[in-house]
């Protein structure tokens, strides 16, 4: 038998059981789609995570004093950070460069007071890399230059019983040990719907941080990237051109929590869809095998004819590819369908779980999740489908080379 003629045999032999062919089929394709749509769901998790931790200006890679990763300390500083923010921002992976300067403080109104950490920020480039100052609720954001201003949360103003252009004593330790002072006006609030983000939110001009902090050296350098999936290899780069007085670190380094959790749920991902896809393997194999034993006359027929094992083994596999095949259409079009719209409608989670407070870590989450769409959900889905198909075939394979032709064709009295 010819290697064409066995693909034609094993193409009718599936349908000539047209009903028991295609619910295979199917069962292969809701499989294969259903594991399609949660790697999807899942990869877009990653990836909105890594959105929501940079764009809540942790961004996607800090350049920070060495030993700053271990001791979280905000005295420590980079020192000559103007030219290597210079460098940085003509670095062809980098889109935004962002100095920071950092201090605790305690803001005062009166007889209320509230401790924050008050971030020395460049006006010029805060609101691109931070996502959490872009809309000033009331007034407006710091401008370039500007020095004595402050913008702040909205739970710090209520807390403080303040509004815009109202006036706060901030208090501070500089770097030796002795307390500083300074008057602070209040241009902008910012409401996020975060009373923690709020909470925290204090930014003021690089130089009233020096100020009160005796220190002129900024605490890190942030930084947005072109590739943020790349971000190991552009960490790897960034690392051989810094002097070893500072370390490059990423969203990950900073939040191990975070990158743990999204860790997580791919590790989960993963083991759901291997259950899904054990399940429609021993669906296909206990079809197949019926197939098999429905069929031991015709095989036993066919190895008296000269057949050989290999080739009988050769059309259960040929089965089982276009099996395969099939519920790979299958469920790549169930599977890009609903992909695609979880990709461009999203899944609103506020229908389940309410408008409440979408931070978490100092970060806002966007409580509607998108998933991920492409052109890596083809592969995928033949990769699933056909060794599904492939692995379920081994079995009924074996058995009917195992056929003995004289015991098949037995007749029973």
């Amino acid at each position: 038998m010819t290697q064409s003629v066995s693909i034609r045999y094993a193409g009718r032999s599936l349908f000539r059981h047209v009903r028991r062919t295609i619910l295979s089929i199917v069962g292969i394709g809701v499989a294969c789609g259903l594991s399609l749509f949660m790697v999807a769901f899942v990869r877009g998790e990653g990836t909105m995570m890594l959105n929501a931790a940079a764009g809540s200006g942790i961004g996607h890679i800090r350049i920070v004093p060495a030993g700053w990763l271990n001791a979280r300390d905000n005295n420590l500083r980079i020192h000559q950070w103007q030219d290597m923010l210079i460098a940085l921002r003509r670095h062809p992976d980098v889109t935004i460069a962002a100095p920071h300067m950092r201090i605790e403080g305690l803001l005062a109104m009166g007889t209320r007071s509230i401790g924050v950490e008050l971030v020395g920020v460049d006006p010029n480039t805060e609101q691109a890399v931070n996502r959490l100052v872009r809309t000033v609720t009331e007034g407006r954001y710091l401008l370039p230059g500007e020095q004595g201003s402050t913008v702040i949360g909205q739970a710090i103003a209520e807390r403080l019983a303040v509004t815009v252009d109202d006036q706060l004593m901030v208090t501070a330790t500089d770097q030796h040990g002795q307390i500083a002072a300074a008057m602070l006006r209040i241009v902008g609030l910012i409401e996020i719907g975060s009373r923690d983000l709020e909470s925290t939110l204090c930014h003021v001009a690089m130089d009233d941080v020096a100020q009160l902090s005796g220190q002129s050296d900024a605490g890190d350098l942030t930084l947005m990237v072109r590739t943020p999936k790349q971000l190991d290899r552009v960490q790897a780069a960034l690392k051989t051109r810094l002097p070893v007085t500072v370390s490059v670190v990423t969203w990950k380094d900073i939040m191990p929590e975070m990158a743990s959790a999204v860790k997580i749920d791919e590790t989960w991902t993963r083991l759901i869809v291997s259950i899904i896809m054990i399940v429609a393997f021993l669906g296909i194999a206990s079809a197949q095998l019926a197939a098999v034993l429905e069929r031991r006359r015709e095989f036993a027929v066919l190895s008296a004819l000269g057949m050989k094992h290999g080739r009988l083994v050769y059309v259960m596999v040929v089965e089982g590819l276009i099996l395969g095949l099939l519920g790979g259409i299958t469920g790549l079009i169930l599977g890009s369908a609903a992909a695609y719209y979880v990709a461009t409608e999203g899944i609103d989670f506020t229908k389940f779980y309410g408008e409440g407070d979408w931070s978490m870590s100092n970060m806002l989450i966007d409580p509607v999740f998108y998933g991920e769409f492409g052109w890596w959900l083809i592969p995928l889905a033949f990769v699933l489908a056909l060794s599904a198909t492939l692995l379920s075939s081994i079995y009924p394979a074996w058995y009917a080379s195992r056929t003995d032709p004289a015991t098949a064709l037995r007749v029973d009295n």
